[in-house]
């Protein structure tokens, strides 16, 4: 796991940090993993990738983090990237992968009303999404909408939102 980190930051070969960040999302499958990269400062790493111009290294790297954020003391480093998850989402191609990537991964994260206030300027994305999105898409920002309603501090927020 150490290697595959340390190669994402020597390199700026978008297809070798493809394969790393796969083998480390795979990896963090595993629980055990999950503490292994966060302490590695894997999660860094990874999240510096969200900033890549290659769409398909942040979808890889969205990937990771999705897999990484099943751990509460990951979840607290990878609440630094929500906002820019969520920018991801906005002006990722309609329905493409990686605009699914990001929202799975902010779906995870608000599964807890702890960052949801980090997804606010984002309610009328995800509503037109709602509305323009294929099936997959819906069904994947409906799950963070439910996440988002099950906090009542949301409801103002998701009342008011401007479609």
């Amino acid at each position: 796991l150490q290697k595959r980190i340390h190669l994402l930051q020597a390199t700026d070969d978008p297809s070798i940090q493809e394969q790393a960040l796969i083998t480390l999302s795979n990896s963090a499958a595993f629980s055990v993993n999950q503490d292994i990269i966060r302490n590695l400062d894997g999660l860094s790493v990874i999240g510096g990738m969200l900033s890549d111009c290659t769409p398909k290294v942040k979808e890889k790297a969205l990937n990771a983090l999705n897999n990484l954020s099943m751990n509460i003391k990951n979840q607290e480093e990878i609440q630094v990237y929500i906002m820019q998850v969520c920018r991801n989402v906005e002006s990722a191609p309609l329905n493409s992968e990686l605009q699914l990537a990001g929202l799975r991964l902010l779906t995870n994260m608000s599964v807890t009303s702890d960052y949801h206030h980090k997804m606010i300027n984002s309610i009328p994305c995800f509503l037109h999404l709602l509305s323009e999105g294929t099936e997959r898409t819906q069904i994947q920002v409906l799950k963070v909408l439910v996440n988002l309603s099950a906090n009542p501090a949301m409801t103002r927020h998701l009342l008011r939102a401007q479609v």
